[in-house]
């Protein structure tokens, strides 16, 4: 299992690489974010252990940008930062699994093992009704009809669907699919919803995409 390693202590670097290798792993450091993305240029890793705090970028953001362009990335994110509200921020930008530091090594090993088990069992393909959302083709169908989403599109689509079932604030949205750089007072939300909606929720379609007036927009068949 090939392990990238996003670190900039190089003590707790050193300690990662040196007893994941012991453990049968194959762990490569990196330091910073633009190391990061170099490494994920260059190969896909089976799990990425992101620090939350990194010299040239916020570990939360690059979660985000990874989860958008690669789904299907397991993503365990380390800090020092113990809050619950940061834990949730964490979790919320797209990680897998949320660490403090300092931790056991014992339950790091027990936190890799669940997350190769998610990642084993994890669906390429989601279905809700006769829509079908393909995470590794990064396309949908409805009905056995392509959609022709673009990529923002998609990402919205991808957005609501992990969370079926689920009413989402326009907030939420716009943190989950544009980031934290968005202006809070921008339509996107409201322009993208409506370009969705025309493409999954099309004429003499069940209704799939729903806004709850003053809470937010929500997916689901029921």
């Amino acid at each position: 299992m090939d392990i990238l390693i996003v670190e900039d202590d190089p003590e707790i670097a050193a300690f990662l690489v040196q007893g994941l290798t012991v453990e049968g792993y194959a762990p490569h450091h990196v330091a910073t974010g633009a190391a990061m993305q170099a490494a994920l240029d260059a190969r896909r890793w089976c799990l990425v252990i992101l620090d939350r705090m990194l010299p040239d970028a916020e570990g939360a953001d690059l979660c985000t940008q990874l989860r958008r362009a690669d789904p299907g990335q397991l993503i365990l994110m380390l800090t020092a930062r113990d809050a619950l509200e940061e834990k949730l921020d964490g979790l919320r930008s797209g990680a897998d699994d949320y660490m403090t530091k300092p931790f056991a090594f014992e339950e790091l090993l027990v936190r890799i093992e669940t997350l190769r088990r998610r990642g084993g069992s994890r669906q390429e393909a989601v279905q809700i009704a006769d829509l079908t959302l393909n995470l590794a083709l990064k396309s949908a169908a409805r009905g056995g009809r392509d959609l022709g989403l673009t990529p923002t599109e998609f990402a919205l689509l991808r957005f609501l669907v992990e969370r079926r079932g689920t009413i989402v604030s326009r907030m939420e949205i716009l943190a989950g699919v544009w980031g934290k750089s968005f202006d809070p007072n921008t339509n996107l939300v409201e322009v993208y919803i409506a370009y969705l909606r025309k493409k999954v929720d099309g004429p003499g379609a069940e209704r799939l995409i729903r806004n709850v007036r003053g809470f937010g927009y929500v997916i689901d068949d029921d």
